[in-house]
């Protein structure tokens, strides 16, 4: 299915509005490794840790990563943006070209291998499990582990904030997505035609709820940013018939 079947965009009046929103800026370049996961179709990295579903239906593409636990921060950097090239290896490609990645994953530890052989996410390493087509951007597949260069990068996006609807008329489930700047995620509220700002709590990585009625009403949501604490709030996101499954969006966004 289509993104332009799945993004369904209110019809009445929205108002949007930043709170002290500030550019967020690309950080120095730092040592790290990266492997591959799955085969050129990309069709492991669907779902993940993240709860990102369908990468491909939800505009991330191939260009993701799985992150070691030091940078998955327990889920706080699902979203963020890497630059990432091969550094000082005969699989490193000439000239070293960039990739730029969007981490929908965990790359989990494993205990039974050494840290240096084989455990490569293993506490305290920095490491990507990249997507095969994005590590074949940037060194040849066959080396299965290469040393990297990293920088965190302002996810660029295409439009505003996406947010996708799943519970029940009790329980209500978002999975937010297409988050621009620093790209993640670190508190939300949602507010009815008939509510107060009501605080959510955090499900699983990109996934946030609220036990209340808002059935029959328009949503609201107020979104702060993991890394630079910025705040968006974009009112009236969905309509109030609003649906199950369905993901509405914004034009609004981090920077």
């Amino acid at each position: 299915m289509s993104i332009s079947k799945l993004l369904v965009f209110s019809v009445f009046m929205a108002e949007f509005v930043n709170i002290a929103l500030a550019r967020f800026q690309a950080s120095q370049w730092t040592v790290a490794h990266a492997t591959f996961y799955g085969d050129d179709s990309g069709s492991d990295t669907i779902g993940g840790a993240c709860g990102y579903g369908n990468i491909f239906n939800n505009a991330y593409g191939l260009n993701t990563a799985a992150l070691s636990t030091v940078l998955f921060q327990d889920g706080f950097g699902c979203g963020q943006c890497y630059q990432i090239r091969c550094s000082g290896a005969k699989a490193c490609y000439a000239g070293s070209p960039i990739v730029t990645v969007t981490a929908t994953n965990l790359c989990p530890p494993n205990w039974a291998l050494d840290s240096n052989n084989g455990g490569w996410c293993n506490p305290p390493r920095t490491h990507f499990d990249m997507s095969k087509p994005a590590f074949n951007k940037i060194a040849d597949w066959h080396a299965g582990i290469v040393p990297v260069m990293y920088r965190r990068v302002p996810c660029q996006t295409n439009g505003g904030l996406r947010f996708n609807l799943q519970g029940n008329m009790y329980w209500l489930l978002v999975f937010i997505m297409n988050v621009g700047g620093a790209g993640d995620v670190s508190a939300m509220q949602v507010k009815g035609a008939k509510t107060d700002w009501i605080r959510m709590s955090r499900n699983w990585g990109i996934s946030y709820q609220a036990f209340s009625a808002l059935g029959g009403q328009s949503l609201s949501f107020k979104i702060t940013s993991y890394t630079t604490k910025d705040t968006v709030v974009a009112y009236n996101v969905a309509p109030p018939n609003w649906s199950m499954g369905l993901t509405y969006g914004t034009n609004n966004n981090f920077s």
